[in-house]
């Protein structure tokens, strides 16, 4: 689902049931990017305080800007529309209705720092995407100017990850690299490579025309401008929502009809992102600003609402063993630390798990962070550790009585 409303401007225009919007729609509505704004929209996009919505939340304007001022070659633009991660949705419905505003900001972005090659990776399993941005691709062959292609990303977690987008494009292998060198500095054939997940790309187009002044127009905090939001555990409610930046987690669960008395706990940020007791941060503005001030991450926008009834323990066990299994399996910290994670969290959601497994648990969410080769094991420990905060009297309540107090269940075999 989609809502629409004043601040909600990326997704306006004709709903998703009306499929991708075509060409000539596109210019109907929104008119031509102005032909001179390339050169000056890397501080336009300074001054609005847009953030990169891949995950990590980097400011566009000064990745831009670092590709624009490096010393001589050509670069490539890199579109992520890898979007790997299952609980998100919201770049596959973009890409889906909105494409030649990816298109408009990809254009822009090679522009902007002299590149001569595009490259739309887009995962291979988001079918309606990938149609819609093909499609799109030869509406507009004729004014590309450079070469364009479009690459179809392997399904997985890390595939999207920069460098391992890159990594993929080059020798089709999706595992992420060892840095440095970055891949803004060698990246698609060994060049300077802008990666820019396709959000970002498409707020920039509209910063474009409208100027960094629109954009900063909206936004309830400190961090200004609008985002696009996957909504889960609302039941038919859930779906992409774009919404103010500040927007509190209650008051998404009110446009969802869902009661603070029906929720005891929030994920924010995907499998990637923090567990939070939902009495803490119901009131919480989303505001990657304030997030970080509260050690939650905004992430790639994940609004995971987990019901009373839910078991947080078997939720937070299905999400680590995913992540273990997602590994690239190029260190030691990912292919056992994560495997052994996700087997003991798994053993004490069945109930099967002995009470000193939660101290194995806790003592590898402390000696795991910061040993990969890739963030990857970072991410999953930031989720696990969260986890244990969150619901710690439940995972000890598994491990020594194989029962869950949530459902009143005994879940040990027999």
């Amino acid at each position: 689902m989609i809502t629409t409303g004043s601040a909600q401007r990326l997704l306006d225009g004709p709903g998703p049931a009306t499929g991708a919007e075509r060409f000539d729609a596109h210019l109907a509505r929104l008119g031509p990017v102005p032909s001179h704004v390339a050169r000056e929209l890397i501080p336009s996009l300074e001054a609005s305080g847009l953030l990169g919505r891949g995950g990590a939340g980097f400011p566009v304007g000064r990745k831009w800007r670092a590709l624009a001022e490096r010393r001589g070659g050509k670069a490539v633009v890199l579109a992520n529309g890898a979007e790997g991660e299952p609980a998100s949705h919201k770049d596959r419905i973009l890409m889906a209705s909105r494409p030649h505003l990816v298109l408009d900001g990809a254009i822009l972005a090679a522009d902007a720092i002299d590149a001569d090659e595009i490259v739309f990776y887009v995962g291979m399993e988001h079918e309606t995407a990938t149609a819609a941005m093909r499609r799109a691709i030869e509406e507009r062959r004729a004014e590309f100017r450079r070469t364009v292609r479009l690459v179809l990303a392997p399904i997985g977690y890390v595939a999207g990850e920069a460098s391992a987008a890159v990594h993929y494009v080059n020798s089709g292998d999706a595992r992420p690299m060892t840095t440095p060198p970055r891949v803004s500095e060698r990246g698609v054939h060994g060049r300077p490579t802008l990666v820019q997940n396709v959000e970002s790309l498409a707020y920039a187009a509209l910063i474009a025309r409208m100027g960094e002044r629109w954009y900063r127009s909206a936004g309830r905090e400190a961090s200004r401008g609008t985002a696009l939001v996957t909504v889960t555990g609302t039941g038919r409610n859930d779906g992409v929502r774009e919404i103010e930046l500040g927007t509190t987690v209650g008051d998404i669960a009110a446009s969802a009809g869902i009661a603070s008395s029906a929720v005891q706990a929030v994920v924010i940020g995907g499998y990637f992102g923090t567990w939070a007791p939902a009495r803490a941060i119901w009131d919480l503005p989303l505001d990657p600003a304030i997030l970080t001030t509260q050690d939650l991450t905004f992430g790639c926008g994940v609004i995971g609402l987990l019901s009373n009834g839910v078991c947080g323990v078997a939720a937070t066990a299905q999400i680590v063993a995913y992540m273990a299994k997602e590994s690239a399996g190029q260190c030691g910290p990912c292919l056992y630390g994560l495997r052994s994670l996700g087997e003991a969290t798994t053993r004490v959601a069945d109930g099967q798990g002995a009470p000193h497994e939660l101290a194995d648990i806790e003592r590898w969410t402390r000696q795991i962070p910061g040993r990969g080769a890739c963030h990857h094991p970072d991410g999953a420990v930031q989720l696990m550790t969260s986890a244990l905060n969150v619901f710690g009297d439940e995972f000890v309540h598994h491990a020594s009585t194989g029962r869950c107090s949530v459902t009143g269940n005994r879940i040990a075999a027999a």
